[in-house]
């Protein structure tokens, strides 16, 4: 595919919104900070230190999903014979997060059987609707902290022969998630218990988009011709199996903001940028939004319907596609259909069309989708990419 190919389509405009007001400008290096998810293992892992030694706690350390150990201070520890509760203290960094402060807290007992019974207590939300990898009417913690949780625990007690049941609930929850997306994606009655690496990175402010520019004119001093925009972590591995023949220098994680990306290697005067993204990401993306941060744009569910029509489905699947929930939610609507496939190339080749025009047609663009896992790549602009893992 070159450049100049035409798409046969109609162009969506392209837009770009600003940072958020207190986020373009930072005068010293950002902070990173924990997320909900982490701090939740810390107490749960705290919790059960005291109610097995029956003594109260000041510290913990956890493992992060990468293997580093981090440890925490124990804001508050109380115990009986029965149960015991500790609380950890979220700190974001430099995160404009609204969970930043929260109090994660921890509550568990002993539980006949083995292994970790989880629950959500007070100001952890109750997912209502699909399309979050969560199944309706469990808490809303996703699928990362709760292995955190469940190593966290098991470095205390041997888990294969020891049950344990726990209740996140992070008080003043519910007043938190009025700040964020949660009721409109059916999270109701509090904050979700998130994070896919355990550390909150501030991805929404002017220094990260800096990141981004230097990294690619890194890769462009090396002599590199090709940038791979990565959404984040798990992207970024599905990209380097699908791509096993670049250097590593050409993988950057451009989380929001692939517009400077593509500026900046225009500016380098590279080849061509592959971007790599889940169904929500590219989904903004097709719809001409070059800066997705979650506070600046939506999941266009209308343009996933027309996509869902252009790939072959029914009038009645586009309509179901076009009242998803999220995008998560249409992916797997296709998936269900065994549309999945032609569904996925046609959104990456909606994007490589938007990504194109960024780039004055001057720039050559690919685009691949990954599972939610990022480790299979499931669609692509290029054919030959798609069942690559």
């Amino acid at each position: 595919m070159t450049g100049g190919e035409a798409i046969g389509m109609g162009e969506p405009d392209l837009r770009e919104p600003d940072l958020p007001r207190t986020a373009r400008v930072r005068d010293r290096a950002l902070r990173t900070g924990w997320t909900t998810g982490t701090c939740a293992s810390a107490a749960a892992k705290a919790a059960v230190t005291a109610l097995r030694d029956q003594a109260g706690q000041d510290f913990v350390e956890v493992a992060l999903p990468g293997g580093r150990r981090v440890g925490f201070t124990v804001e508050s520890c109380a115990y009986d014979a029965r149960q015991a509760t500790a609380v950890v203290v979220k700190d974001a960094g430099d995160d404009p997060d609204v969970t930043h402060g929260a109090h994660l807290t921890a509550r568990v007992r002993w539980e006949a059987g083995a292994g970790v019974a989880l629950e959500g207590g007070e100001g952890v939300g109750i997912v209502t609707k699909p399309g979050l990898g969560i199944e309706v009417g469990e808490p809303a913690i996703t699928s990362v902290p709760r292995a955190m949780i469940a190593q966290a625990v098991g470095e205390v007690v041997d888990l294969a022969v020891t049950g344990v049941r726990v209740v996140i609930s992070v008080p003043g929850g519910e007043r938190m998630a009025r700040k964020n997306t949660n009721a409109r994606l059916g999270i109701l009655g509090g904050i979700s218990i998130l994070g896919t690496t355990g550390i909150v990175r501030p991805f929404s402010t002017a220094s990260w988009r800096a990141s981004v520019e230097q990294a690619i004119s890194v890769m462009a001093a090396q002599g590199e011709r090709t940038a791979v925009l990565c959404t984040g972590g798990r992207t970024e591995r599905g990209a380097m199996a699908m791509l096993p023949g670049l250097a590593e220098v050409c993988f950057v994680e451009v989380g929001d903001f692939t517009g400077a990306a593509v500026r900046r290697a225009l500016a380098a005067g590279l080849a061509g940028v592959i971007f790599v993204g889940m169904a929500g990401k590219l989904a903004k993306l097709a719809a001409g939004t070059l800066m997705t941060h979650y506070t600046r744009s939506r999941v266009d569910l209308g343009l996933l319907g027309e996509v869902t029509r252009a790939a072959g489905g029914s009038a009645a699947l586009a309509a179901e596609v076009a009242a998803a929930n999220t995008g998560r939610h249409a992916y797997e609507i296709w998936e269900r259909a065994g549309l999945l496939r032609p569904a996925g190339d046609e959104l990456c080749r909606r994007v490589r069309s938007v990504l194109l025009r960024a780039a004055g047609q001057r720039l050559d663009a690919d685009v691949a989708m990954t599972d939610f896992t990022g480790a299979t790549v499931v669609a692509a602009s290029r054919p030959e990419w798609a069942g690559r893992a």
